[in-house]
């Protein structure tokens, strides 16, 4: 059974086969270019280079812009030379990648586009890497202790990658987690988290302390980084609280400023300070439950005659108290909760040692400058708390867990517009669910919509079942309890915008409940015949799964066991309608999807066993499922595994380990997480993100096996750009391609974006500058060109396009009269010229 809206805007997204190299169709603000389309990322070439045993390895980058048509093996469109020391190497056609087999060391390589038998532009020179693995080093926080004298120290976390600068290179976001994170369920305290931002060299730009107010673990904090307003550079956004500040650092690694966010004014004057600590010790605990039960007469839901009106009979015992109760009686209810009530529920509850946990003070969203780390704007986090978990059903299952379901944060980023990147926020799963959407301009956040499925009603908020039980908000009242530890970003319905699955349940891109994924409970299950929701569940993968159905599939797990119709499924994600699945009574932890079997239709899924996309099943055992990799020639999945302290592999299901990353470790105990897995650079593989074992270094695996298949790099389809970004939310889960990537791909079947990217004269002013600087662009040419520029510029803020592609033509007329002459060098005038007509194409 489905809960579907009732209609479907239909927006269409056009794709093309034959986009020529530069895009047409644009408008322009200020003295950038904002087009029509998808909002993508300016990227520079990204050619790397590694020595093997057999040579020296080259990869670089096809641009989706550079797409013309397809062959038998790839896409097509342009070419590329290859130079070595200045001379040329090959031209290759077939691929973006090259074995110099009698490449050395101090080789220099670089590659230029070949368009029509012209080359148009020049790539940045490389040397070769010492073998196929890069390490990024790392400046490590110091270890520190706990108000209970626990020392902890730090390792680096999850990772996510932006351009901060506009130059079309990635910079590197780490996230740094002390050795006591703990998941929302475990008590104790935590160290403080960091979030680092760092250049490929090393070089730390600026680290955000996130303070003493944020817990540590993988449910807390979600980091979304991605060009947000159009500048073509980076922001970065995630969850602050008072005592949240900016350490930048000067080129030698020192740190030389410090700068808490900006707290609202409203909780200045309301005397919240950036020194404040709201971690809670035992002691405290026990006196914000006094305070609790002293106002237990006043609480809204018993106002409402929704509770109890004592807690005698939450308890379940004898009334002796009169309420309002006083600080006494208080404390005699809450030794009794806590010493008799709450151990005869579960023998896990231990209330007299919870401690550690922040279930009080302001929270944030804080926006922050990409490049500085500057904060650009702080607002309060939607929806708040409410409480510590009481009305979120942290008190009402056996297991008692106070901050639990109330501090479970999910984030992504979507093109809910079909155009621009939005970023979006939530709270919760297991009952309340809210979820809210914002863009940002530059300056300011604005809300798009706000998703709240309100709150699961409960007799009894200490002796209750608040799962699977619709909300209190008509509209939003099925989305309860059909959140994951992750989600997913893709258009699922074929509008050209990007919705938001969230599990079991998919908000539509304009924030209604598109579907809420339903199904009869089996004989063997708790509840036969009974309509029950999917539910819960840690692992979640939106791709084209099946490539004989039309659109993308969805596969799950899920934990509720006895209570829920399916252990597995795999959806129809435009409907949310089972395909195929199977009950398992049990909490089905763990699942993936990828092409293991090269000799199979489709990509394989697994949990309990292996099944083929129609469902067919084919073996009992299973792949890993701690991530998998686009790692190999012929385009099946690998798989990474690897976890707590074993070094970390990457495996094919047919030909076994391909890589072992020796003195290297993954990330989040068992669940054995790479810091990230991504096409960062080279050609459309992904590379394999891992910290070394001390922490060192981020070190940054290459698949150096010779391809044949061209394809342009995943950066530059939306849902793989958004999945990466969204990587390292909860339970880090793969980023999937929005087309059908396997060892039988159908390359007509590929889409080619209709894509803008931002910065562009941003990138030619510096080309410009750094040209000049080398003395590769000198004498008069000089002054013309940078006027010429400038002059573009200005008629660009004026809003007069059409004047400013006069000065951008005179600028590649400027370059063509003086290529002859030493004041400018091959590679300035292919690059120059290149951007330049970029700009021209984009103005048209």
């Amino acid at each position: 059974m489905i809960w579907r809206k009732a209609s479907i805007a239909r927006k269409v997204l056009t794709f093309s086969m034959s986009l020529p190299l530069l895009f047409t169709g644009v408008s322009v603000s200020a003295a950038d270019v904002i087009g029509k389309g998808l909002q993508l990322e300016y990227l520079d070439r990204g050619l790397v280079a590694a020595s093997t045993n057999e040579g020296v390895f080259l990869s670089w980058r096809l641009k989706a812009n550079e797409v013309s048509g397809y062959s038998e093996t790839g896409l097509t469109g342009v070419n590329f030379n290859i130079y070595r020391d200045g001379a040329l190497l090959a031209t290759v056609s077939d691929s973006t990648n090259y074995l110099d087999k009698n490449g050395s060391a101090v080789s220099r390589y670089h590659v230029a586009a070949v368009l029509a038998g012209q080359e148009v532009d020049q790539s940045s020179p490389v040397t070769p890497w010492g073998n196929s693995h890069y390490d990024l080093p790392l400046k490590k926080p110091a270890d520190g202790v706990t108000p209970t004298g626990e020392a902890y120290t730090y390792h680096a976390n999850d990772m996510s990658v932006g351009d901060v600068d506009g130059d079309g290179k990635y910079e590197f976001f780490v996230k740094w987690d002390p050795s006591n994170a703990k998941d929302v369920s475990q008590i104790g305290y935590t160290g403080k988290t960091y979030i680092d931002c760092y250049k490929l060299d090393g070089t730390l730009l600026y680290r955000i302390d996130l303070g003493i107010n944020i817990r540590a673990g993988a449910h807390y904090t979600q980091f979304m980084v991605y060009d947000f307003d159009g500048d073509g550079k980076a922001e970065s956004m995630f969850k602050t609280a008072p005592g949240t500040k900016i350490i930048k650092y000067d080129h030698a690694g020192n740190a030389v400023s410090e700068q808490f966010i900006t707290m609202p004014q409203e909780d200045v004057d309301a005397g919240y300070t950036n020194n404040d600590d709201y971690r809670m010790s035992r002691e405290d605990y026990y006196a914000h439950m006094v305070k609790m039960f002293m106002g237990w007469h006043a609480h809204e839901e018993v106002v409402k005659g929704q509770w109890p009106a004592t807690l005698e009979e939450c308890f379940g015992i004898a009334k002796q108290y009169n309420y309002p109760l006083s600080k006494v009686d208080a404390e005699s209810l809450v030794d009794y909760f806590m010493d008799t009530y709450a151990p005869s529920r579960s023998t896990r509850n231990n209330l007299r040692a919870f401690e550690g946990f922040i279930v009080d003070g302001p929270e944030y969203l804080t926006v922050f400058n990409g490049a500085s780390g500057d904060e650009m704007e702080t607002v309060h986090y939607k929806p708040e708390r409410h409480d510590d978990g009481l009305m979120w059903g942290d008190y009402a299952m056996s297991r008692i867990e106070p901050g639990n379901r109330v501090d479970r944060f999910l984030a992504g980023v979507a093109y809910l517009d079909g155009a621009k990147p939005y970023a979006v926020f939530a709270r919760g799963y297991y009952t309340r669910t809210n979820l809210i959407s914002y863009s940002w301009d530059g300056q300011h956040l604005k809300e798009k919509w706000f998703v709240d499925s309100g709150w699961t009603p409960m007799t009894n908020p200490f002796n209750d079942g608040p799962h699977g039980r619709d909300g209190t908000n008509p509209g939003y009242e099925t989305i309860t309890t059909q959140g994951n530890h992750s989600l997913s970003t893709a258009d699922v319905d074929g509008d050209g915008a990007q919705e938001i699955i969230y599990g079991a349940m998919t908000i539509d891109n304009d924030g209604k409940v598109l579907y809420s994924s339903m199904g009869t409970m089996p004989p063997e299950s708790a509840n036969p015949g009974t309509v029950a929701r999917l539910g819960h569940g840690d692992a979640i993968h939106v791709a084209d799964i099946d490539p004989d159905r039309p659109g993308l599939e969805i596969f799950g797990v899920f934990e509720g066991g006895r209570y829920a119709p399916y252990g597995y499924a795999l959806r129809d994600a435009r409907t949310g309608e089972v395909i195929y699945g199977g009950y398992t009574g049990k909490d089905t932890g763990r699942g993936m999807a990828g092409d293991v079997d090269p000799a199979l239709r489709g990509l394989e899924t697994w949990a309990v066993g292996l099944w083929t996309a129609n469902g067919t099943r084919i073996d009992t055992r299973a792949p890993g499922t701690n991530m998998n990799i686009k790692w190999s020639a012929d385009m099946t999945t690998q798989i990474v595994n690897g976890a707590i302290d074993a070094t970390p592999t990457i495996t094919d299901w047919k030909k076994g380990i391909v890589l072992t990353a020796e003195g290297t470790r993954t990330n989040n105990h068992t669940k054995g997480n790479p810091n990230l897995v991504a096409d960062i650079w080279g050609d459309w593989r992904e590379e394999l993100l891992v910290r070394t074992a001390d922490s060192s270094a981020i070190r940054i695996y290459l698949s150096t096996e010779v391809t044949n298949r061209k394809l342009y790099t995943l950066m530059h389809d939306a849902q793989y750009r958004t999945g990466i970004a969204w990587q390292n939310t909860g339970y880090n889960q793969p980023a999937y391609p929005s087309f059908y990537l396997a060892s039988d791909i159908n390359w007509a079947n590929v889409p080619t974006p209709a894509y803008w990217t931002p910065g562009v004269m941003t990138v030619l002013e510096n080309l410009i500058e750094t040209y000049a600087a080398s003395g590769e662009l000198s004498g008069s040419l000089v002054p013309q060109l940078t006027n010429t520029y400038k002059q573009a510029e200005h008629h660009l803020g004026q809003g007069s396009v059409k004047e400013a592609m006069k000065f951008m033509e005179k600028f590649v007329s400027q370059i063509n009269k003086r290529t002859k002459e030493a004041s400018i060098s091959v590679a300035a005038e292919k690059n120059l010229t290149y951007h330049a007509n970029l700009l021209i194409q984009m103005w048209k």
